[in-house]
């Protein structure tokens, strides 16, 4: 088996997760590379990894025995887990005033799902494969303070993950497994070309005073600090990552 550690992403076929994988891949870790639906662009990433002994792992998190399966396969694959980065998630376009009862239901029942109860779920059972030593790296949202009017789901799950990291940061310590979060602000990425076009894109750059939005890569760099042997100390901690353009 190859050197390094084992690392399971979620939602790695691409924007955040893809740059996680490649961060972690290009330190000489191995990495389980999650998608739901995005087998040929995983392929793709999988390929395109440095080292060896990477896997590509499928499960729609909001099925909780799908990802019972897909975990253990990553463990399989990769011979333990690590590090687990919680970075899968969902944007859905529901506001309050703007949708029916129905819609309103269906919305924050996928999102919880995927980005709340899924990430939890995914938790349990990675910790199962485990050892002393292990990172778990939750990426979250500046939208859980700053709050998310026109997505009240998503703010209200990215909220929850902070506060749900928080607490298996203290359950975990004792078995030497450290727990931190990272909450970025508006990234370049697939989910977010549309909304970074002209003329809207302008005020979205605007909100922070470096006149940019971040790259996926500086939120991998954060990822990849978090989950290193130095950073045990920081575990419980919620990282902003906005480039001050939202401070709390």
């Amino acid at each position: 088996m190859s050197s390094g550690r084992g690392v399971l992403v979620t939602g790695a076929s691409r924007g955040i997760g893809r740059a996680v994988a490649a961060a972690f891949a290009g330190q000489g870790d191995r990495v389980a590379v999650h998608h739901r639906a995005s087998e040929r662009e995983a392929r793709e990433l999988l390929g395109g990894l440095p080292g060896e002994g990477h896997a590509v792992v499928r499960a729609d998190l909001a099925d909780p025995g799908e990802v019972r399966r897909m975990v253990d396969e990553a463990a399989a694959a990769l011979g333990r887990i690590d590090v687990l980065v919680n970075n899968a998630g969902v944007f859905l376009h529901h506001p309050v005033t703007g949708t029916t009862y129905e819609e309103w239901q269906d919305a924050w029942r996928r999102t919880l799902g995927v980005n709340l109860l899924g990430a939890a779920n995914v938790t349990w059972c990675a910790v199962r494969h485990m050892p002393a030593g292990g990172r778990v790296v939750n990426v979250t949202s500046r939208g859980a303070y700053r709050g998310e009017p026109d997505a009240p789901a998503y703010g209200a799950s990215k909220a929850g993950l902070n506060a749900l990291g928080q607490s298996l940061a203290v359950a975990l310590a004792p078995h030497g497994i450290a727990v931190a979060s990272v909450a970025p602000g508006f990234v370049e990425t697939d989910m977010t070309n549309e909304h970074l076009k002209a003329p809207r894109g302008d005020a979205i750059r605007a909100q922070s005073p470096f006149g940019r939005v971040a790259r996926a890569e500086e939120v991998a760099a954060a990822v990849v600090y978090l989950a290193s042997p130095a950073a045990e100390w920081a575990s419980g901690a919620v990282l902003d990552l906005n480039g001050a353009s939202y401070l709390r």
